[in-house]
């Protein structure tokens, strides 16, 4: 059962990771930037901080394609284990992929242009420096000049940039060949190698069962949330009750559990294509006009989130296993 469900794992997606950095333009106060001796900072109640080189909006456009790139990946996946990765079914790999190297090329225009203008930015903040020092009544010079020296030469700059998209397949560690390793050492190496094999299998055949289970959790709970803020919308609502943007947000999600839902939860999948046909069909217009509709949309409501939030504190055995099982004949009808 174990192995079935990481070949099963293997089989319906990925494990993505997605590196964004860019220089942050920040670097520690010092006891000196403040006209400070060392020995008058006491480390238990002054927290120097950091002080910025750059203005916060010359890096502004970095940080929200970082933003987009992380809620991009969190959209179409589940984290792994901790979230040493994120696990991104097939039916969402091609969008996410997509999404992600058009934020890629983003990311690579907006940094050719900063490097073309460094050594401009980097005057501009040094003058803006210098009126600060004014008003500090220090040196006005030699704090320009300390200021000066903690900007990165322009040769090096570009080295802190990148836009990195990582895809791994899960797998355990594999046995050692022999010409891997010296010969005095083989027998000795390839045991330890073997054991930790072994135990590393164990281990990820385990925690593999328990993601799989949280998957299916973390979804009915989400139905749950979003029928339940829902029905507080609707209480508060400013339209009489019932907004399109409202059901909207229920047609997009459910769009999106199909997308999500690699572990093949037929129940809450089932409930959630109910609720669209039964619930989803009139417009919010229609809705504002009918009381007794209205009544209907919040009744099916609540009884979906009642439901979905009873599913998410069952336990998923059962799922997990027709999951790994579901795998082996798949596999076993394309070979």
């Amino acid at each position: 059962m174990q192995n079935q469900l990481l070949d099963a794992l293997t089989r319906e997606g990925v494990l993505v990771n997605v590196s964004v950095r860019f220089w942050r333009a920040a670097k520690k106060l010092t006891a000196e930037d403040l006209g400070l001796k060392e020995n008058q900072v006491n480390g238990r109640l002054i927290s120097l901080g950091h002080k910025r080189l750059l203005p916060k909006e010359a890096l502004a456009t970095f940080a929200l394609i970082e933003g987009r790139a992380h809620a991009a990946v969190e959209k179409h996946s589940f984290p792994f284990l901790g979230g040493i990765a994120r696990f991104v079914p097939n039916n969402n790999l091609s969008r996410l992929i997509d999404t992600l190297q058009g934020l890629q090329e983003e990311f690579q225009s907006e940094t050719a242009c900063f490097l073309a203008t460094y050594d401009s930015l980097q005057e501009q903040s040094l003058s803006e420096w210098r009126e600060v020092a004014y008003g500090l009544q220090v040196p006005v010079e030699e704090f320009v000049d300390r200021i000066a020296g903690t900007f990165p030469p322009s040769t090096r700059i570009q080295n802190k940039f990148g836009f990195d998209i990582h895809q791994y397949q899960i797998a355990v560690p594999d046995s050692l060949h022999l010409n891997a390793v010296a010969t005095g050492d083989q027998l000795a190496v390839i045991r330890i190698r073997e054991q930790v094999a072994r135990e590393a299998a164990a281990k990820l055949s385990s925690d593999a069962e328990v993601f799989v289970a949280d998957c299916v959790a973390t979804m009915r709970q989400e139905t749950a949330n979003l029928c339940r803020e829902m029905l507080t919308s609707m209480q508060s609502g400013k339209t009489d009750g019932v907004h399109q943007k409202t059901l909207n947000r229920l047609l997009k999600f459910i769009d999106d559990f199909k997308s999500l839902n690699f572990a093949g939860d037929d129940e809450l999948e089932h409930m959630l294509e109910h609720t669209r046909k039964t619930l989803l069909s009139r417009t919010a217009e229609e809705y504002r006009d009918n009381v007794s509709a209205r009544t209907e949309l919040q009744s099916g409501l609540r009884r979906l989130g009642d439901e979905a939030r009873r599913l998410a504190h069952q336990e998923a055995s059962e799922i997990v296993q027709r999951f790994g099982q579901v795998g082996v004949r798949k596999f076993a009808l394309s070979a």
